[in-house]
């Protein structure tokens, strides 16, 4: 990637992060890019836009919508960005307690004696937390 002040073409700077070159166009839509425009209306990228185009896509890793993406880079209040991380700290936080959840699903059931993992009363029981019911006995899955 190209640094010290030069610009990019569109392909060029989508292409250093791995992106179709369309999504920058949609992003500058969505207001979370502002690309200069040269000859012929053509947008050119400089250190700034790679700068936002890094921020932005480790914001979506961090299951950032695009909305709440513009919003947080549009705020000029230090409270709102606050705010709008403290929602997506939540939502991940959820996320996470979800996916261990699943993982020790995923260990018991690897780990189980039974022919069958979904006749273990262990697994059942994980199932059953899972659906947010008192565990049950089963023996019909």
């Amino acid at each position: 990637m190209k640094s010290n002040g030069e610009t990019l073409r569109i392909g060029d700077l989508a292409s250093s992060f791995g992106l179709a070159p369309n999504v920058l166009p949609h992003w500058e839509a969505m207001g979370l890019l502002r690309p200069a425009r040269v000859e012929g209306n053509r947008r050119v990228y400089g250190d700034g836009d790679r700068y936002r185009v890094a921020v932005i896509l480790r914001a979506k890793q961090a299951s950032f919508s695009l909305d709440d993406i513009g919003e947080m880079l549009a705020a000029t209040n230090p409270a709102t960005r606050r705010s709008i991380l403290r929602r997506r700290r939540c939502d991940l936080d959820q996320r996470i307690a979800q996916l261990q959840a699943s993982r020790t699903m995923i260990d018991c059931a690897l780990t189980c004696d039974h022919d069958d993992f979904t006749q273990c009363g262990e697994f059942q029981t994980q199932i059953d937390a899972a659906a947010g019911r008192a565990p049950l006995t089963r023996h019909w899955i």
